[in-house]
């Protein structure tokens, strides 16, 4: 059952943000085709993965042409991080090597953990109508990549969201003003919401300071500290671990005159190297040398 929490006082219940974090720089989104030729957009790319630590990777799909999503991504493996798959609208089957299958639907969630290795497909189970969605790489420290796999599907119902004027938020994980996510991490202390804004609706979110953060808007256009974030833009907040803002504690994102949506994603950087081959995220060359190795002689379950 979904929790939805509306404050009877949004004023005195909400929770403040003194000093608002500006925006560093918006992103524009490289697109590309991944998987069996599917279409999508590549918003945060590999250089930018220690400016955004704990984040690896962060790719938008969506389209109305089957074309460009039908064959979907077959079996391929992944090590040394997590994947978290958010379906705004479509359908797609997952199975993987460690015995794990779920279909991820619209506004569901699949959280999985590829930790010392797993073969995964991301199949989609329609032929026609609209794909939407997204896929974020979380990066595991050193001490748990080695870790068994892991999964969970979350229904969209599992989701806790938070309303207050014009406002609605989805919790997929971390907290927000007062409600806690669906899913929570140590280490990275991944901060995942969805947050639907109505015509000049506004959001004070807190953030630790030391946490990187950024903002992707998908529908609309956004406003944060003068900044215009139109759709399709990703604004990297200033502050955090690499470029400290001393004395930062939060966001405020204002929507424009159309309303807007956007994934607002914050984490505590782990400062450790970060060494990829495609699919494979580890610390060292070495350790890249034993992933391929171990996936080639069949050690991925």
């Amino acid at each position: 059952m979904r929790t939805i929490t509306t404050p009877s006082n949004p004023t005195a219940d909400a929770l403040p943000v003194r000093q608002p974090r500006t925006v560093e720089r918006l992103v524009t989104g490289q697109p590309t085709q991944d998987g069996a030729g599917v279409k999508l957009t590549r918003v945060l790319t590999q250089p930018l993965q220690q400016r955004l630590d704990p984040f690896l990777m962060l790719d938008a799909f969506g389209s109305d042409q089957p074309g460009d999503y039908i064959a979907g991504f077959p079996d391929h493996p992944h090590r040394g991080f997590e994947t978290i798959t958010y379906m705004i609208a479509g359908r797609m089957r997952h199975r993987d090597s460690a015995g794990h299958e779920g279909l991820l639907s619209n506004g569901g969630v699949q959280w999985m953990t590829a930790g010392r290795g797993v073969v995964h497909s991301e199949l989609p189970e329609q032929e026609e109508g609209v794909m939407e969605g997204f896929q974020l790489w979380l990066n595991l420290h050193s001490a748990d990549k080695m870790q068994p796999p892991g999964y969970r599907d979350i229904a969209s119902a599992q989701i806790p969201e938070w309303q207050g004027p014009g406002v609605t938020v989805r919790v997929i994980a971390g907290a927000s003003q007062g409600v806690a996510g669906a899913v929570q991490r140590p280490t990275t202390e991944p901060l995942y919401l969805d947050v639907h804004l109505a015509p000049g609706a506004v959001l004070a979110q807190p953030l630790p300071e030391g946490h990187n953060a950024f903002v992707y808007t998908y529908r609309g256009a956004l406003r944060i500290e003068g900044t215009e974030v139109p759709a399709q833009r990703m604004a990297i907040l200033a502050g955090g671990g690499m470029n400290p803002a001393p004395g930062t504690d939060g966001v405020v994102l204002a929507a424009g005159a159309q309303g807007a949506r956007a994934l607002l994603i914050a984490g505590a950087p782990l400062k450790q190297p970060i060494a990829q081959y495609g699919p494979f995220v580890m610390n060292t060359r070495e350790e890249l040398l034993q992933a391929v190795g171990d996936f080639q002689a069949g050690r991925f379950g």
